[in-house]
């Protein structure tokens, strides 16, 4: 034990001699010298040698645990050589430089130039900021701005998320890596592969200026050349058009923002979302879409277009755009559900509200149970009328709701808004929620119809200055409202129907289509229909209700029944010359239309009518009670509706 203990004493002193040898020699520098020129200390080591090769180069070798520091960095290694001269270090196996506790570096060879500061690493190289943990087999190190960079490949891997790239420069000060060359970041939801990005390790925000795309585990692409995501909370901004596809759409914006809390995601500047399941595309230069029910508000002058057969598309524009959907079960009923305190779920069946009107035509009278209808119109007005009184609901969920102004993510900037359309596309849903809005549904015909795997039926509620144009039809309104369910449009407020050289006018329209073409039209009190003959001559037939059907687009057939029902007609000969005015009246009217024209007309029960001749037409006379010819209104093209 003894001799044991002396031996050990020994070597200490003699590891202490050469310390202090070390330090003596390697003075520290004057003051006219750069500050970063530090004195490298052995403060541990089991064996040590200094080696002379000339008269100005002198060389240490340390082995065994070798402990050095400089400053406040440490280094460990299982052996190293120092030259005092030029203050190099060269260290072999299992080297771990500690940077003031706060960087961790480890390789198994490593040169460091302490003049400069600079270290290269090769083999094995891992670097740490307690974030994010960084690998590769040769790195280049700044200690004095704590500037890492590799140009052979490397890793970054920050809890789930894995990035790679060729080459990447990691700033510590900020813990920002910039990564070049075949990068590819895999996230749980993502797939990132560009040639540039921008990581950082804390924030866990990543950035690109590059073409890139991402693939997203739960299926759909993204091809962006701006943008930022982060992976921590799930916010992320688009820049420069950026593509975005899943399995059913497609959308395109300028900017676009989304959240994946909150599932709300918001379209700046010529945005588009184009459903080629569907068959319709939403223009608008701003849309917001809540992904957790399937909605979206469009508002700038929104477009929505309903694809058809070759170019004969539907056009449809308005102040303000809102779509979503509602649920059904494989029997074709609706399904409501409601929430109780205890968040039971209650499913309501609304399939007995429905009301059938069946098909009118020839000169079979042919009735339909009481008109529901109202119930349309009172909720859609309701929920436009909401729309300017939502302002303590905003104002209260902002302040719940209020976005951290602090994140250094673009949507910081737009966090309110997005919590301002949430409420509103929320008050929309709960408005619209229609427990007898169908007026016309054959069931069993739907039933039948409808694919088993079909569990939600879309619809559309467009609010104010609505046009909708088509090559065979144009329309007019206040509001519409369209669900995929029966392809009806419903219109409110002041609607008009334009096809060819005729005007439909009433209270209310329903515009029924098939294949994305007109079938027929319901009017519902005050109904007329006006067919220019010629620039003085306009023939008339008005009700309390009216129905028209369609053949190829083209108006074909059309009854009108009231109390009474009314017609203004200018009969022609068989040279086609006008032989007078027929104005009458009756239970019933039916007009057959030929070549976009009035040919023929019928009437039915109590008819009265007088057949002016040409020279002899009563001003007061020419005209129905609400006549009111409103060609200046009808939309002349598509192209009227984007400007």
């Amino acid at each position: 034990m003894k001799s044991k203990f002396t031996l050990s004493y020994s070597i200490g002193l003699l590891l202490s001699f050469f310390t202090s040898i070390s330090q003596a020699q390697v003075a520290p520098p004057p003051s006219s010298a750069p500050d970063t020129l530090r004195v490298i200390q052995i403060i541990q080591g089991q064996r040590l040698r200094e080696k002379t090769l000339d008269s100005a180069t002198s060389l240490q070798t340390i082995a065994g645990k070798v402990i050095l520091k400089e400053g406040l960095t440490t280094f460990y290694c299982d052996s190293a050589v120092i030259n005092k001269r030029t203050n190099i270090v060269e260290a072999y196996g299992n080297i771990h430089i500690n940077q003031n506790d706060s960087i961790h570096t480890y390789s198994q060879f490593l040169r460091y130039i302490g003049n400069e500061r600079m270290a290269y690493l090769k083999k094995d190289v891992r670097l740490t900021d307690n974030k994010g943990t960084l690998f590769t087999q040769d790195l280049e190190y700044d200690l004095k701005s704590s500037i890492g960079k590799y140009k052979s490949g490397g890793r970054v891997v920050n809890g789930k998320t894995v990035l790679t790239s060729t080459e990447g420069i990691y700033y510590a000060d900020t813990k920002d890596v910039h990564f070049k060359k075949n990068v590819h970041l895999v996230d749980p939801k993502y797939d990132f592969r560009n040639d540039t990005m921008l990581y950082n390790t804390q924030t866990q925000v990543s950035s690109w200026t590059t073409p890139t795309v991402i693939k997203s585990k739960n299926g759909g692409d993204i091809y962006s050349s701006n943008g930022t995501y982060d992976l921590k909370n799930g916010q992320a901004f688009f820049g420069n058009r950026t593509v975005i596809k899943d399995s059913t759409r497609t959308y395109v914006a300028d900017n676009s923002a989304y959240d994946e809390k909150t599932g709300i995601a918001q379209l700046e500047g010529n945005a588009v979302i184009k459903d080629s399941v569907n068959g319709y595309s939403v223009l608008g230069g701003q849309i917001y879409l809540n992904k957790n029910d399937n909605s979206f508000l469009a508002t700038r002058k929104p477009i929505l277009i309903f694809k058809g057969e070759a170019a004969d598309s539907t056009f449809i524009a308005a102040d303000t755009l809102f779509s979503g959907v509602e649920k059904v079960d494989k029997d074709g009923k609706r399904i409501v559900v409601k929430k109780d305190t205890l968040k039971k779920e209650t499913v309501i069946s609304l399939k007995d509200s429905a009301v059938v009107i069946r098909d009118i035509k020839d000169d079979t009278v042919k009735t339909r149970k009481p008109f529901q209808g109202d119930s349309v119109r009172n909720k859609m007005l309701a929920a436009r009328n909401a729309l300017p009184n939502l302002k303590d609901s905003i104002a209260s969920a902002m302040k719940t709701n209020k976005t951290d102004t602090s994140l250094t993510s673009p949507l910081a900037a737009i966090g309110d808004s997005l919590v301002v359309r949430k409420v509103m596309m929320d008050s929309l849903s709960g408005l619209t929620g229609r427990s007898d809005s169908l007026l016309v549904r054959d069931t069993s015909a739907k039933k039948a119809a409808r694919d088993p795997a079909d569990t939600t039926i879309r619809y559309f509620i467009a609010f104010h200055n609505v046009r909708i144009f088509n090559d065979s039809l144009q329309s007019v309104c206040d509001s519409l409202y369209y669900t995929s369910e029966d392809s009806i449009f419903r219109l409110f407020k002041d609607p008009l129907v334009f096809s060819n050289n005729s005007q439909i006018a009433g209270d209310t329209i329903y515009l029924f289509t098939k294949n994305k073409k007109a079938e027929r039209v319901y009017v519902f009190e005050n109904g007329i229909v006006i067919n220019k003959a010629n620039e003085k001559m306009f023939n008339q037939v008005g009700g309390r209700t009216i129905n028209g059907y369609f053949v190829d687009g083209q108006i074909d057939y059309v009854r009108a029944k009231g109390s009474p029902a009314e017609s203004v007609f200018y009969p022609q000969d068989d040279d086609s010359a006008y032989i007078g005015m027929n104005r009458s009246k009756g239970d019933l009217i039916d007009v057959y239309f030929l070549d976009k024209a009035i040919h023929r007309v019928k009437f039915f029960n109590d008819v009265d009518g007088t057949l002016y001749p040409m020279r002899q037409i009563p001003e007061d006379q020419k005209y129905l009670r609400n006549y009111e010819w409103l060609d200046k209104r009808r939309p002349k093209s598509k192209f009227e509706l984007f400007e």
